[in-house]
């Protein structure tokens, strides 16, 4: 048909970070060019330099930049973009924007909006796909229900249950309810953040499935009536509801359930005559394995698409742009084969150890590098579809070898939107990378996620890399033994880790060379030819470092060698002695035998050190001051901000009187609200901050001089 040949040449994406990079990606791929927004946080953003056109739409503040549809519009427009693809989040599964698109006649790359609307709504999706005869879990979801009819609902499902947004998702005004006790605040709670963020504040409630593991299938369909699945992938991996970590295929499922939860999947879409690529979840109970039910239809592109995409070599967003520039399908059901393992690790900017709160700052340095070539090529099936893999064709061309008989590629993917000098601010979501791996089975993927993992560096923007590597070293993670409450329950293990001495050498070693150069921490000291000046005496090195809980680490290194481009060193860390050889270009550490590259960013209040092997960290130094006096972080009566971010609400005002654990002051970043409450009773000194202002990690908002008693 004519209408199967048209394609669009230009696409704006309405959409920000590592998903724009990662879309704009396929449109050069399939010769369309791309239009790229933005706001004035990411004017110099990875995403607006690679689109081939970038369009400012405001300020800083989402609703009036990214959010705001009528300017988003207006980019199209002018750009002449015939097409908007808006990734995910923001307004993705926004139906006044898919509705916005259409009455302008440009083509929204996704479903209808009246099967955004009907999905959107967890209660209608729960009522339309229950006639559809797709299981759903036991509650209640009328339209309506009333604070009271949910505390009977409660009673009549039985605890424990779930109260969830009808609008909405990403864990955001859910509540697990337990006891009955907890029932009425609960409710009100969720209540009260479902208005605030979603503007609506309509709940309802569901039975708590024990142990649930939480499957999702990816949909794919057309205008024409054709729809299939892609196969399903485990999200059981999460922490307050968010998604960590991802994989396809899931360990649970065997291949009856997995046919019977995709064909479930189907239904779901085909009862609301979908359109493009969307995903169906399911939860699953772990000791119910043949069981499932319906939680909720994505109606857009999901952040963990890439696993699906190395099981099955087709491209989504390719996929989607076809079916909404009118193509047919030219995936039949059989043609879709499941070949190895995937999984995703999400990098976010946030500091575990600080109860993952954002972190936010410049990257300084970056190296993502992981040993391949993301290529397209065709992969041996059926439909002779591109496939969409990180795939060494220097390798494949010397082995002679092609997927999916002999895979020699490295099996990685990384989808960003970093550079070195971009500012990381706590505006939008802290998710910053994705790093995805392809095995031949999950134990080869869990390796090979390991090894990227390590080796993924970023210097200056404190992020969750390690504390990724922590959980995928889980026994049970290892073993598949999943479920979404494993991070909760073995969450102390998992944070607060030691600080490897690998790094606490290479610092002190690197210290040492600057020092012995003769140079400014802040500089380069390679760049110095006098070298580590041999023939010279250095006087031996001493600095103070704190590890993850708080404890200090006290390091000396005492050269012993010196010559042009190395040194041998006794470097002390805590009461260990340990010889080591410290080498310049590149720069290396060799200890108890093993020579490990490094790099390392060592300044007057923190160390950024990356080691072969080991990983990444931020090792803080203490000042003197600190490391005669104790902790030197907060003290006493002080009310310090945990992270940078905006003040969104003051409790109290200078003089007042406070109990200690009151609410003082609301500091929200990266889309996390945290409460700053009162160390101590006593009286309010000092406070300056107010509503709207920017604060950084650490600064004094306020004083509370403790109540002396009489």
């Amino acid at each position: 048909m004519e209408s199967e040949q048209q394609m669009f040449s230009k696409v704006l994406i309405a959409n920000r970070g590592e998903i724009a990079c990662r879309i704009i990606r396929t449109l050069h791929d399939m010769g369309i060019q791309s239009v790229a927004v933005y706001s004035d946080a990411d004017a110099g953003a990875k995403h607006v330099r690679e689109a081939g056109e970038a369009v400012h739409l405001g300020p800083t503040n989402a609703r009036e930049s990214y959010l705001d549809i009528a300017k988003v519009i207006a980019a199209a427009q002018s750009t002449g973009a015939q097409a908007i693809h808006p990734g995910y989040g923001f307004l993705a599964e926004n139906a006044e924007f898919a509705k916005a698109c259409r009455d302008a006649g440009i083509t929204f790359i996704g479903p209808s909006p009246e099967a955004i609307e009907t999905m959107g709504d967890k209660i209608s999706a729960k009522l339309t796909v229950s006639k559809a005869g797709v299981p759903v879990v036991p509650g209640r979801s009328e339209p309506g229900m009333t604070d009271d009819d949910l505390y009977d609902a409660a009673l009549e499902v039985g605890f424990p249950v779930l109260i969830k947004p009808s609008a909405g998702g990403g864990g955001k005004g859910m509540y697990l309810v337990e006891r009955e006790d907890d029932l009425r605040s609960s409710i009100a709670s969720a209540r009260r953040e479902a208005a605030s963020s979603f503007g609506d504040d309509t709940l309802f409630l569901e039975r708590f499935v024990k142990d649930p593991r939480h499957i999702e299938v990816q949909v794919l369909a057309d205008s024409h009536g054709h729809t299939i699945h892609l196969g399903e992938r485990e999200c059981s991996l999460q922490r307050r509801h968010q998604k960590i970590i991802e994989e396809a295929p899931s360990a649970l499922l065997d291949a009856a359930t997995r046919e019977r939860i995709g064909k479930a999947a189907v239904d779901t879409a085909a009862a609301v005559a979908y359109s493009g690529a969307g995903t169906v979840e399911f939860i699953v109970s772990a000791d119910r394995p043949d069981e499932f039910f319906f939680m909720e239809m994505n109606t857009r592109l999901q952040v963990e698409h890439p696993v699906t995409e190395l099981v099955t070599g087709f491209d989504l967003v390719e996929q989607q742009v076809l079916v909404a520039a009118g193509h047919e399908l030219q995936i039949q059901q059989d043609d879709v084969e499941l070949r190895g393992h995937a999984i995703e690790a999400r990098v976010y900017a946030e500091n575990p150890d600080r109860d993952f709160l954002p972190t936010g700052g410049t990257v300084t340095y970056l190296d993502e590098s992981d040993d391949s070539t993301i290529a397209r090529f065709h992969a041996d099936d059926a439909a002779g579809q591109a496939g969409f893999f990180s795939f060494d064709p220097v390798a494949a061309a010397d082995e002679g070898s092609t997927w999916p008989e002999d895979p020699t590629f490295d099996g990685v993917r990384v989808d960003s939107a970093l550079i070195e000098d971009l500012q990381v601010a706590t505006t939008y979501d802290p998710m910053i990378a994705k790093v995805i791996v392809h095995g031949h089975d999950r134990a080869d993927a869990l390796d090979r996620l390991d090894r990227a993992l390590a080796r993924y560096t970023v210097f200056g923007v404190v992020t969750n890399v390690n504390f990724l590597r922590a959980l995928i070293a889980h026994p049970k993670v290892r073993s598949g033994d999943l479920d979404t409450g494993l991070v909760g329950r073995d969450l102390d293990s998992l944070v607060g880790r030691p600080v490897p001495r690998e790094i606490y050498l290479a610092a002190a070693a690197d210290l040492f060379a600057r020092e012995a150069a003769g140079r400014p921490y802040a500089d380069d000291p390679w760049e110095s030819i006098t070298g580590w000046r041999p023939g010279r005496a250095p006087v031996p090195m001493h600095w103070a470092a704190r590890g993850p809980g708080g404890d200090k680490v006290a390091l000396y290194a005492l050269p012993t060698r010196v010559t042009d481009d190395e040194a041998e060193l006794d470097i002390t860390v805590g009461d260990e002695t340990v010889h080591v050889l410290a080498a310049q270009y590149p720069e290396t550490i060799e200890i108890d035998g093993l020579r490990r590259d490094y790099v390392a960013e060592v300044g007057d209040s923190e160390a950024w050190m990356w080691v072969e092997g080991v990983g990444t960290y931020v090792v803080p130094r203490l000042s003197p001051e600190q490391e005669l006096g104790g902790h030197g972080g907060a003290a006493g009566g002080e009310v310090r901000s945990p992270m940078p971010g905006t003040v969104i609400a003051v409790h109290t005002e200078n003089d007042a009187e406070v109990a200690a654990g009151e609410p003082l002051i609301v500091v929200e970043a990266m889309k996390m609200e945290h409460v700053l409450k009162a160390p101590v009773a006593g009286t309010v000194r000092g406070l300056t901050a107010g509503t709207g202002t920017q604060v950084v990690v650490d600064q004094l908002l306020m004083t509370v001089e403790p109540t002396t008693e009489k």
